[in-house]
């Protein structure tokens, strides 16, 4: 038993902040029949010896409010209606402040698969579910009114582990039936992921999978965890794995990902789906594509030669696989018209380049983005009342960025679009973003520097509190790239070979611009020295902390270089 504490500030007046069976988010547009194939959008996975499905339809059990504002608040849902045979895991928690969108998964015992492992042939013999033996009390509010909440964690049988906790609305502990617990070499590690309460004695995550690159089997059921609140466990635990509370995810023990989808309904989604790319209108440093790029005078060099080489419209002459060693690296045309001409882009030629790949153990389907721009322009400090332009700080050649959609493979709804951001990036859940033309989300490209973000606006990367940091300028302009119609899938590997052909420039595993020699710090202290001297040091220590990439010492590497290309988002 982690503990139990009393809850001063349990809302009184829940029920006529949510109904007991919340309205569900729907995509703005109906989703469409995807074309036949696999297991792709049955609605259920296979995992090996468990098949799960995902429930729709929740009922409310309990909230609670900080100071009755909705804005501060979490419920927690039991699911319903689940399909005969299948059986729940645990419950839901979602924050207050958002739209009703639960992922969520129930299971069911089926057929096993043959698999080489001893331990797993050997723990087999054992059922893959199990009810607790009974529950810990793991937090409350306080009992002496009706619909208080009490979270209890199910105690699992020797062997077997919980997928998350149950929550009750009276202290009476709950029926042994309510969840099931799921045999150990049927799962692997999670992790807290977001916060979704904090108070003076509760603390409530969501979780997530600990592995969960291309190739992680982590499959999140869309339980929570919790914990009453002490410092010392607070730090322990966040971000940390839960295996020593016997909390785990399951995990995906069929190899052929059979719910993924197929290249025609690949291409299907990708119609549906497709952003919308808007760039500034006041935008200097438009995109373009690789083979315009190639083309139009970008070059070749090679550490120790001072002459760059063309390069084809294919990449077919640019040095294949390796590593980034720097040995070579790609620069602009010689000449100061072709220069100029090329670092503009060519929106005409533009096209979204698309990595597909398996997500949390094959539940969901990753659609990257990727949209090549030859540069990258100079960056703009907001600070106090002013704007200061830089002249060359975060000017580089050849700007690689990124989106990524995440579809339900039991749908194929569109689930949430990650932007990126620079060196960072955030999750959006499909029902916070911007849509046009049905079901198409909206991403807008900054300012010279084409970070996505999901609206328009200004956002500062680097913000002090004073408010300064680097302006990442958003706006809807003439100048779109609609990546539903202009786009080129250049890698799945899941569909295996010969489904797809890789294009030759995507094994170029060195720099997209050369290594930018210039003294940023002077340019830095002539802009410190026209500032007011209160905001003076505050700026300096902004310029400390900004990413390499932005005094563009460093020309980037390609999509394949990227962390994301096998792992997941960085967020």
């Amino acid at each position: 038993m982690l503990g139990s504490q009393y809850c001063c500030w349990e809302n009184q007046y829940e029920d006529e902040l949510l109904p007991v069976e919340p309205k569900p988010f729907t995509l703005p547009a109906p989703i469409p029949q995807w074309p036949q194939g696999q297991g792709f959008a049955t609605g259920r996975i296979f995992l090996g010896e468990i098949e799960v499905a995902q429930v729709t339809k929740f009922e409310r059990i309990w909230s609670c409010n900080l100071f009755w504002r909705k804005s501060d608040g979490v419920s927690f849902y039991r699911p319903v209606d689940i399909p005969d045979g299948f059986f729940s895991l645990g419950h839901y928690c979602q924050s207050d402040d958002k739209q009703f969108h639960a992922h969520f998964l129930v299971a069911r015992e089926v057929a096993s698969l043959t698999h080489d492992s001893q331990s797993h042939d050997m723990a087999s013999e054992s059922p893959a579910l199990k009810k607790p033996l009974s529950y810990n009390l793991v937090w409350s509010s306080s009992s002496r009114n009706d619909g208080h909440g009490f979270i209890w964690l199910p105690n699992a049988p020797s062997g077997y582990r919980s997928m998350g906790f149950v929550v009750t609305n009276d202290a009476d502990e709950p029926e042994l039936e309510e969840v099931r617990c799921v045999r150990a070499d049927l799962t692997t590690s999670c992790e807290t992921s977001d916060i979704l309460f904090s108070a003076d004695t509760l603390r409530v995550w969501s979780t997530r999978p600990c592995d969960r690159g291309m190739f992680g089997k982590g499959v999140s059921v869309g339980t929570f965890f919790c914990s009453p609140l002490s410092w010392t466990y607070f730090f322990a635990s966040y971000f940390s794995s839960l295996d020593e509370y016997n909390i785990a995810c399951l995990k995906n023990l069929d190899t052929s990902l059979n719910a993924m989808p197929n290249i025609d309904q690949t291409h299907a989604l990708i119609k549906h789906y497709g952003p919308t790319v808007y760039f500034h209108p006041d935008e200097e440093y438009l995109p373009s594509s690789v083979s315009w790029f190639f083309t139009n005078g970008a070059l070749l060099y090679k550490d120790g030669k001072d002459d760059g080489i063309a390069i084809d419209s294919r990449g077919s002459n640019l040095p294949r696989g390796g590593e980034n060693d720097g040995k070579f690296w790609l620069d602009l045309a010689l000449d100061d018209n072709e220069r100029n001409y090329l670092m503009c882009g060519n929106m005409e030629s533009t096209e979204l380049y698309v990595h597909v790949k398996p997500a949390l153990g094959g539940s969901f389907t990753d659609i990257v983005m990727w949209i090549f721009c030859p540069f990258n322009g100079p960056a703009t400090i907001k600070a106090p009342f002013m704007n200061i332009p830089l002249n060359r700080i975060g000017q580089h050649v050849g700007d690689w960025e990124h989106f990524t959609l995440r579809i339900s493979n039991f749908t194929g709804e569109l689930w949430s679009v990650y932007f990126s951001e620079h060196s960072g990036g955030e999750w959006l859940d499909a029902c916070e973003l911007e849509f046009i033309n049905d079901n198409k989300p909206i991403v807008y490209s900054s300012k010279h520097g084409h970070a996505s973000y999901p609206h328009a606006g200004c956002y500062l990367q680097g913000a002090t509190k004073l408010g300064i940091g680097v302006r990442n300028d958003c706006a809807k302009s003439k100048y779109f790239a609609d990546s539903s119609t202009r786009y080129q899938i250049i890698a799945a590997e899941y569909l295996g070979n010969g489904v797809l052909a890789e294009p030759q420039w995507l094994e170029y595993m060195r720099e997209w611009g050369p290594t930018i020699v210039y003294d940023a710090r002077s340019e830095a202290d002539k802009i410190i020295s026209h500032l007011p001297f209160l905001v003076r040091f505050t700026v300096e220590s902004l310029f400390e902390l900004f990413p390499t990439e932005l005094y563009g010492e460093e020309g980037p590497t390609g999509p394949k270089e990227k962390d994301n290309w096998l792992g997941d988002e960085r967020c």
